[in-house]
């Protein structure tokens, strides 16, 4: 049966089952789950972990991984052994490894599968059989009515009490981020006084703030929401902020992603310049989401393009270029950042 993120955590109290797949495309829900079943784990004395990950075109090295399962542990009675699988799917040697596990689950092994990516496509006998054996539980993006009912059970399990007004306001202003939701629920723990918090109340301490603005346009972008993308940068122009004091993240962002792209493109490890680069393991599956819609060339065309706007934004255009207004030359590049086929308004820009 498959459960919801919520429904896998609060079963953990009665006890680990062999094995659990936590997959979808919502990151903090499937990262949140994750670390419920960790933290289980510590609690039931199980210290010692293996991670085995997917990176890319790399796969595990599931020979390694197979002799793991039947190896005897040399430090703990029992163990954690997690496979990360960004892409949802283990190929034929790496769904033949998770059967045989399946088959006859060791005794002190507790398996973890977690998934970035995840549909009915991805399912097949290997996630059958973890059902069979263990829990599958699937973190589907919150749809837009279910929001607010996710923001006020995450406001009860963090001591706070917000009524519905207030709770609209939070889901609005988060425009679908759970990721920002949580960062903006856990600001309210600290600021709040205790007492329920109104609409006026939440206005207050949830102030919008370009820098946070900023972080979300980009999660947009990178996510391949151009809706959200637009609906964001012409609310912070309503507001009377200033191209020159986004384009900084903006350009962060884009440099890092080329960087990134530059990576994946000579079959470098990506998971250990996520490490380097210290990006949370919440963020990487839209990394990589990004990663995937651009060749590297275009990430390093994109920062050139952030170049551009930002001397648009100055009044300082080169000889030759076309006048544009700045929050039009940042929408068209964010756009294209999200989707492909917006890459017909860079045209003049000679983005490939």
């Amino acid at each position: 049966m498959e459960l919801k993120p919520e429904q896998l955590v609060a079963q953990l109290d009665s006890g680990l089952q062999p094995a659990y797949l936590i997959a979808g495309p919502e990151p903090l829900r499937v990262l949140e789950a994750a670390d419920a079943v960790r933290a289980a784990a510590r609690a039931q004395g199980i210290a010692e972990r293996e991670v085995f990950d997917a990176e890319g075109s790399r796969e595990p090295d599931w020979d390694a991984m197979q002799a793991s399962f039947r190896a005897p542990s040399l430090f703990a009675s029992r163990r954690l052994v997690e496979l990360r699988l960004p892409t949802g799917k283990p190929g034929k040697d790496g769904s033949a490894v998770i059967l045989d596990f399946c088959a006859d689950p060791p005794a002190d092994v507790v398996l973890l599968v977690t998934a970035g990516e995840w549909s009915k496509k991805h399912g097949g006998k290997w996630s059958e059989a973890i059902g069979r054996v263990g829990r599958v539980s699937v973190a589907w993006t919150v749809k837009p009515h279910e929001l607010p009912g996710w923001i006020e059970q995450r406001l009860r399990s963090r001591g706070l009490r917000a009524d519905r007004d207030a709770v609209q306001q939070l889901a609005e202003r988060v425009d679908g981020n759970l990721l920002a939701a949580a960062q903006e629920i856990d600001k309210l723990v600290l600021l709040s006084d205790g007492s329920s918090i109104d609409a006026a109340t939440m206005e207050s301490l949830v102030a919008d703030a370009a820098r946070f603005d900023v972080f979300r346009v980009m999660d947009a972008a990178m996510n391949g929401h151009t809706g959200q993308v637009s609906r964001m940068l012409a609310g912070l122009r309503a507001e009377g902020e200033a191209v020159p004091a986004l384009l900084g993240m903006v350009v962060k962002e884009l440099q890092v992603l080329a960087a990134l792209a530059r990576v994946t493109a000579r079959g470098g490890n990506l998971g250990a310049e996520f490490k380097a680069r210290r990006i949370w393991d919440s963020k990487q599956p839209m990394y990589q989401r990004a990663l995937k819609r651009h060749p590297a060339p275009r990430w390093d065309a994109f920062v050139s393009q952030a170049g551009r706007v930002d001397r648009l934004s100055k009044g300082r255009g080169r000889p030759g270029e076309e006048p544009m207004d700045p929050w039009l030359a940042l929408e068209r590049l964010l756009l294209a950042v999200a989707e492909p086929r917006a890459l017909r308004l860079l045209a003049r820009a000679r983005v490939a």
